[in-house]
């Protein structure tokens, strides 16, 4: 299997959402199943309903999964194999406190040194572990020998023993951390590859100590996405608007825009232009680059207008509050002016709104106005320009200049010729 595993502490990042799309174009590209796994051991960073923002998230990019799990209900599991690594000698209890362990952290960063665990608690006996009524995590030994996995974007990884260190892999609470969970999650859920982002990197070699441990043999494959920067080049985070999915959407940009963009981003692709299912036929992790690439939103605003002009008509006009080929297709008219559905929503709403007559097309308005409550819509605009400038006896910008106001509410926009097919059999209610 493959998995999306996200914690339900915040807003889903843009990086989360690459890593989800990642992870469902390859489990479909190889039949495997895909499943979302909802991190939410940490209950005190937990936020109440983020886990439905995320599969809500997912459902509008038509991610779907095959199943979703929680990873709280594994809890027993994960008590059990810290008992069997206890048992093994692998594993031992820590008494440090949260105080003592800051001071040494504080020790180590004023002779700067990379802070490593005193080991104070590795050799006690079980006798002295008895006799201790105070709170302790459980820690994992240290490696003996380096760890090593190919990641298939950043190439040959390997860590000495020192870089991972004795690490918790249980709170005083007794609930895992999130190496160990992930750890053995990875192995009930039996996934084949792992696609996250590089900021995990370093959690690798933690998780796959774990496993070598508690005796899994089989291997796990990873790939390491590069991070994504802002427009000043530094890691994108929750300061940047843009880097919110929920943010982007109500912006107006489209999920098939969103996810085009993500796929883009950092990788050779044969075409610019293209939807999930035809990423499916050709993605190639081994093609993204290693570099971290920056998010450019004039870039994913091109893409959105290309999706927008793309999208069957009678479904873009939903989300201008209708079920109307028509209105989608007036909506076309108005790509060259804004590329995204918050930008162009105001033009139509304006077309259906009462119109302003307190300007110096007054007069103009009110007879171009009566004329047509005269008559019923015409199937051409030549003809209807005919008939009203016969007549209210207007021509020139007396004539197309209130007209514009009287049929868009705007003084400017696409011309009318254009639009007029999409606007004629509104053109009563419009005018009214």
């Amino acid at each position: 299997m493959l998995r999306f595993a996200p914690s339900p502490t915040g807003d889903m990042h843009i990086g989360n959402l690459r890593v989800a799309i990642f992870n469902y174009i390859v489990a479909k590209q190889k039949k495997e199943r895909f499943i979302v796994r909802i991190e939410d051991t940490d209950k005190e960073r937990n936020i109440e309903g983020k886990d439905r923002e995320i599969l809500e998230i997912l459902q509008l990019f038509n991610l779907h999964p095959d199943d979703v799990y929680y990873q709280s209900h594994n809890l027993t599991i994960h008590q059990h194999m810290a008992i069997k690594l206890l048992e093994e000698r692998k594993a031992f209890a820590c008494f440090c406190t949260p105080e003592e362990l800051e001071r040494e952290r504080e020790a180590a960063k004023n002779s700067k040194k990379a802070y490593r665990y005193s080991g104070k608690c590795i050799e006690l006996s079980d006798a002295e572990v008895l006799a201790n009524e105070k709170p302790f995590t459980v820690r994992l030994k240290k490696p003996e020998n380096n760890v090593e996995f190919n990641d298939l974007i950043k190439g040959e990884q390997s860590f000495a023993p020192d870089d991972i260190d004795s690490f918790v892999i249980m709170r005083a609470d007794k609930t895992p951390t999130y190496n160990f969970a992930c750890a053995l999650d990875d192995m009930i859920h039996d996934i084949s590859l792992v696609i996250r982002g590089e900021d995990h990197v370093s959690n690798t070699p933690k998780q796959i100590h774990i496993r070598n441990q508690l005796g899994y043999d089989k291997e796990i494959t990873y790939a390491h996405l590069p991070i994504i920067l802002n427009t000043e080049g530094k890691k994108m985070s929750k300061r940047d608007d843009a880097s919110s999915v929920k943010w982007l959407l109500e912006e107006g940009f489209l999920p098939e825009a969103i996810a085009n963009y993500l796929i883009l981003l950092g990788n050779k692709t044969p075409c610019e232009v293209f939807c999930l299912q035809e990423a499916i036929e050709w993605f190639d992790l081994a093609k993204l680059s290693k570099a971290a690439a920056k998010f450019d939103i004039d870039k994913l605003r091109f893409l959105n207008r290309e999706h927008m002009k793309r999208m069957d008509s009678k479904e873009l006009s939903r989300a201008f509050g209708f079920a109307d080929a028509s209105i989608g297709e007036l909506v076309k008219c108005y790509l060259e002016e804004g590329s995204t559905i918050k930008e162009i929503k105001p033009k139509i709403e304006a077309i259906f709104a009462a119109k302003p007559y307190d300007n110096e097309w007054k007069e103009q308005m009110e007879k171009l106005r009566d004329a047509l409550n005269k008559t019923s819509s015409f199937e051409t605009f030549d003809e209807l320009k005919s008939y009203l400038m016969k007549e209210t006896g207007l021509k020139g910008k007396n004539f197309f200049k209130p007209l514009r106001l009287l049929l868009t509410g705007a003084e400017h926009g696409p011309e009318l010729s254009n639009l007029y097919p999409h606007l004629k059999s509104y053109l009563m209610e419009i005018v009214k």
